[in-house]
């Protein structure tokens, strides 16, 4: 023991912290760098097998950022990283200080860099994320300067869930949610658009992760008249199916299922990491506040756009809930302007995941979300667009769903059963599903 004369605990504590100290620090391993290139932002990405210190900082003549991983050392290449298109023009690394990891990042252009560290969750390891905002972007038309050359369009923002460093949910064969949806989106974006009157943009276009609260307010920015959360989720049991929609909520969840979908979604930040933009306890309640002093009515259309989609696709696959439900879905949480989420199909469904892997199945279902999309505004077309103005000479279509009844259509259209009947040459009250009907104007 260390010293004599001294009691045998404090001996005891002494020794093992001299071993601790002598002991050398424990190196973190680089097992992955992954590269994503955003519209306004490149993301660089490290999978480390353990937690590390890092700084960052940048050099000018010529541009250059810096990161230092303390005791870390590289086990990945870093020789095939996709470059073009990015602001870097190159990578290097060396050991400094003979413990220390550095990773050069040298730059075609100036950029604003910022960096954070996302713990292990799940599947997914330790990470460093390196985010390189672009400088000087030329700024795109604004909604606002575009409505003031005429009659606006109505616009939908369509979100394709998760992205880049967040997969989703995964199925059968390495079938991975953010890929499908993305697809589907992409169809969607193509149908809403060929609609006169509509104009439809994609929150995400490519493979990379947008936080969910940057989600909600590129649907502001964009003075968006519907957002459009487009997912095809998992579930604990594998026999779980059908497609669903659903709303915000601000009393929890409507179901089970509701609440464990919510909850993974939610978790997307933690997993594709949005850093400081994280969800907090304040943010929670801000959210709440402006919920609770928005008007009802943003909900309102929600829940009326729900189940419009709803009857739309249930016309041709089958549905998990024959109802739209309620969650507190984060990316839901806009003050005002209505939102829904799409649940696509069961990813974790063997049967679903094969559908969701066809584009014929993905196109489809695209068509049947513009159809109830495209049928509500014409039936509720919003003050000042194009379609307010216009309706009356644009037919208006409803595709029967389970559990309707002409005069449900009817009252839900403001017209009358005769007036129905009579556009669409029929003599008696009998519908069928899947049977198309024209809506007179009201």
């Amino acid at each position: 023991m260390i010293g004599t004369g001294l009691p045998v605990r404090l001996q005891t504590i002494l020794f093992t912290l001299t071993l601790f100290v002598a002991l050398p620090c424990v190196s973190a391993e680089v097992e992955g760098v992954r590269l994503w290139r955003a519209p306004d932002h490149t993301r660089l990405v490290f999978d480390l097998d353990g937690p590390a210190e890092h700084k960052l900082f940048t050099l000018q003549n010529p541009d250059r950022v810096v990161i230092d991983v303390s005791g870390a050392t590289l086990g990945a290449s870093i020789a095939d990283l996709p470059l073009t298109d990015t602001p870097i023009s190159g990578v290097r690394y060396a050991t400094k200080d003979k413990r220390d990891l550095r990773v050069v990042l040298d730059l075609k252009q100036p950029v604003n860099p910022r960096s954070f560290a996302l713990r292990r969750h799940e599947t997914l390891p330790d990470r460093l994320v390196i985010d390189l905002h672009d400088r000087d972007k030329v700024e795109e038309k604004t909604i606002e300067q575009v409505q003031d050359s005429g009659q606006r369009d109505i616009v939908i923002a369509i979100d394709a869930g998760h992205g880049g460093e967040d997969p989703g949910a995964l199925g059968p064969g390495g079938l991975r949610e953010k890929d499908v949806v993305l697809a589907i989106s992409r169809y969607l974006h193509e149908a809403i658009d060929r609609k006169s009157g509509f104009s439809a943009k994609l929150v995400r276009s490519g493979d990379y992760y947008i936080p969910l609260r940057d989600r909600v307010k590129k649907g502001r920015q964009l003075r968006a008249d519907l957002f459009v959360s487009i997912h095809a989720d998992a579930f604990t049991r594998k026999d779980a199916r059908g497609a669903g929609v659903y709303a915000v909520s601000s009393r929890g969840a409507t179901s089970e299922t509701a609440r464990f979908l919510a909850q993974r979604e939610n978790e997307s930040d933690l997993i594709g990491g949005a850093g400081s933009l994280s969800l907090s306890d304040k943010d929670d309640t801000l959210a709440g506040v402006l919920l609770d002093l928005a008007m009802t009515a943003t909900m309102n259309t929600s829940l009326d756009v729900g189940s419009s989609v709803l009857n739309a696709i249930g016309s041709f696959t089958h549905l998990h809930k024959k109802k739209v439900e309620q969650a507190n879905f984060s990316v839901l949480r806009n003050p005002d302007v209505p939102s829904i989420l799409v649940e696509t199909g069961f990813i974790t469904n063997p049967d679903e995941a094969r559908r969701l892997r066809d584009p014929s199945f993905q196109k489809r279902m695209a068509e049947k979300l513009s159809e109830g999309i495209v049928s509500h505004f014409t039936s509720r077309p919003p003050a000042g667009s194009w379609l307010a103005s216009n309706g009356s000479r644009t037919d208006r279509k409803h595709t029967i769903a389970r559990g309707d009844t002409l005069s449900g259509i009817a009252a839900r259209y403001n017209i009358s059963v005769a007036d129905l009947k009579r556009a669409n040459r029929m003599d008696t009250s009998m519908i069928r599903v899947g049977q198309t009907l024209t809506i007179p104007s009201g």
